[in-house]
């Protein structure tokens, strides 16, 4: 065989090589928030009635707590989650003006552990 032929055949199989590590690489991809709303670091006239959380891919909430100007910590009602999905939509418990922290843990559709954290305030 030339070295014309072997140097071809190299750079073919670079090229499945890289292209399948791309594939890759995207099939391992962790779910990623794509919004929270309210947004991080939104400053609010009211409590909202509720906690819009979206993610790019499907996510089963294990947990969110709400902490309240440092002090009260409250526990979001999950509700009857069926599997993974996207899109949430949590009951807020409104506990008047100031900083409000959202902690929220889950497992991604991929299996992997995901934790995030927001605030906004309320005047």
């Amino acid at each position: 065989m030339s070295n014309q032929v072997k140097d071809s055949r190299v750079k073919q199989i670079l090229g499945i090589a890289v292209f399948l590590a791309m594939i890759g690489t995207n099939a391992l991809a962790h779910s990623e928030k794509e919004s929270m709303t309210p947004a991080d670091g939104a400053v609010l006239d009211n409590v909202p009635e509720t906690l819009e959380m979206r993610f790019n891919d499907g996510m089963r909430l294990t947990k969110v707590e709400m902490t309240h100007a440092d002090t009260h910590v409250e526990t979001l009602d999950l509700g009857a989650q069926s599997g993974f999905v996207k899109e949430f939509s949590l009951p807020l418990v409104p506990m008047g003006s100031g900083l409000y922290q959202i902690e929220w843990r889950g497992l991604g559709v991929d299996g992997h552990p995901m934790t995030g954290s927001f605030s906004f305030e309320v005047k």
